[in-house]
């Protein structure tokens, strides 16, 4: 029975500190997989406390792992992992049998599993618990107690200093489609083993005041004897395809006229881009170090470029910096956050690849790759769109700093 408990805590003790470390890596992943599940449930007004969650329980399942490993205060955390692993079980379950939303988020952006996988792995972890809750009394500590407190001191302050780390200086490890060395353009291409989704052209017409659906080889023998009265037509999936998404969905720029500007951005040979999903951190915090940025990419003829969710804020909140006239575009915001896990987020960008991204914290850190890029030949701004095209002089639109 000893051998039995022993492993069993060893498992379920990595398995906790795993996980938990995987989404400490990334918070804001976890919180926005938080925000899925309260709009499925109807419950927004909960949102806006999803990164406190986040934070919170990555921490936990950290703290949690290596409580069950040391012994300390099993009883306690004996009691809150049973209660958490059977949440953790309710919503993989509810996941895998709704399929909603797609996964669950149990490792985060970096070990992608499927819902029944996570659900399986719950039902596993939830019959081990249950086990150790049993046999409790026989877990014994793994150190004296002091050594046990000052160990659970060390790691209670790394579980949330890691993710103060990574908030405000990027995750660790960058899991995310917009890492270094991605190719955005490449990134927004469908995979190259994908297989489509199969769909058969379905109408809908309405006869005797009743929804009546056929496909195009099945109309009805009478369809010409009236009364058949037009709907609508639509695609209706007959077999659900596999790996069909692109990495990178919703990355679309565009200015006041909503012209897609997204291609002009991308092939330029080098590109600083200014990503501020809102200004919820001020503009003063990082406008110093911007600003040197900026004068430094316009002494080489690299164009910069601010996206954001609201053109106006974003005038508004620039108007004042000395890089206000740069160019502004206004993209999703789910492609936003996914771009940019600090706000804001500066990336330098080469033939469309992501050469470097930063925090605003360490914008210095494009600086010195900028540094190293010759003087690039001046390119005239054709098809851009931006706020810059409000000019009311009929002259082109002209980007500041080339």
């Amino acid at each position: 029975m000893k051998f039995l408990i022993t492993i069993a805590r060893i498992l379920v003790g990595l398995l906790f500190i795993f996980s938990g470390l995987v989404k400490a890596n990334d918070p804001h992943g976890l919180s926005y997989k938080m925000q899925e599940f309260f709009e499925i449930w109807g419950v927004h007004q909960f949102n806006s406390w999803t990164l406190w969650l986040s934070i919170l329980m990555n921490a936990f399942e950290i703290i949690a792992g290596f409580a069950l490993l040391l012994g300390w205060r099993i009883r306690l955390f004996i009691w809150l992992l049973l209660l958490l692993i059977l949440f953790f079980t309710f919503l993989t379950g509810y996941t895998y049998i709704t399929g909603k939303p797609a996964n669950c988020g149990c490792f985060g952006d970096c070990i992608p599993i499927t819902s029944k996988t996570s659900f399986l792995k719950d039902l596993l972890l939830t019959a081990l618990i249950g086990f150790l809750f049993w046999q409790q009394r026989k877990i014994k500590a793994l150190f004296t107690g002091k050594a046990n407190n000052i160990a659970m001191l060390l790691v209670i302050a790394f579980s949330f200093g890691i993710q103060w780390y990574t908030l405000n200086y990027l995750p660790v490890i960058d899991c995310l489609p917009y890492k270094k060395g991605n190719n955005i353009n490449q990134q927004m291409q469908m995979p190259a083993n994908a297989i489509p989704d199969s769909t058969v052209i379905t109408f809908v017409y309405k006869k005797d005041g009743k929804d009546v659906e056929f496909t195009a080889d099945q109309f009805p023998e009478d369809f010409n004897t009236p009364p058949y009265e037009f709907v609508k037509r639509y695609d209706k999936i007959v077999r659900k395809g596999s790996n069909n998404t692109p990495p990178i969905k919703g990355f679309s720029l565009s200015g006041i006229t909503n012209e897609d500007s997204t291609q002009f951005v991308l092939s330029r040979p080098y590109a600083i881009l200014l990503f501020c999903e809102d200004f919820s951190v001020p503009v003063s915090d990082w406008q110093k170090d911007f600003e040197k940025l900026y004068t430094e990419a316009k002494a080489k003829n690299i164009p910069v470029f601010a996206v954001t969710r609201q053109l106006e804020e974003a005038r508004q909140r620039l108007g004042t910096a000395s890089f206000k006239d740069i160019s502004i575009f206004k993209c999703d915001f789910t492609a936003i956050r996914t771009a940019a896990r600090s706000n804001p987020s500066v990336y330098l960008l080469e033939n469309g690849t992501v050469k470097n991204k930063q925090s605003y914290r360490r914008i210095s850190k494009i600086s010195e790759d900028l540094r190293r890029i010759a003087v690039q030949p001046v390119i005239l701004p054709i098809g851009i769109d931006t706020l810059q095209s409000r000019d009311t002089t009929n002259q082109p639109p002209v980007i500041s700093n080339q």
